[in-house]
């Protein structure tokens, strides 16, 4: 089950890294992500959605759709955000680079290569 919870509600393979150090990476916060429900699931209290009945123990999903109310209690440490306006845009002159594409790695079974008959 732990498997599926963080492939699927933590969006492990959502994400479309360049990367493999990128990708290593959002694999390391995983288990920190999901470490940080298991301790939030004694302090959150259960919110379901209209269609979901009120449960007593809370499972992994529950709890991360419980943990807005805990973020809204502790604050965020980072500054209001700035007003909007009209961007500036990419400067002029200034060289766009393409992303890099790797290839793709296929895991296919080759079929043995039939032996040719040698010549006298």
């Amino acid at each position: 089950m732990v498997k599926t919870f963080a492939k699927g509600r933590l969006h492990w393979t959502l994400p479309q890294l360049s990367t493999p150090e990128q990708c290593q990476r959002w694999s390391d916060l995983l288990p920190l992500m999901t470490w940080q429900l298991w301790l939030a699931h004694a302090i959150v209290h259960d919110n379901p959605l209209p269609w979901q009945k009120k449960k007593s123990k809370l499972s992994p999903g529950r709890v991360a759709q419980a943990m807005a109310a805990v973020f809204a209690a502790i604050g965020t440490p980072s500054c209001p955000p700035k007003p909007r306006g009209k961007s500036p845009g990419w400067p002029a002159g200034k060289a766009r680079l393409r992303r890099i594409r790797f290839p793709t790695v296929k895991k296919s079974t080759k079929k043995p290569k039939k032996e040719q008959p040698q010549s006298a």
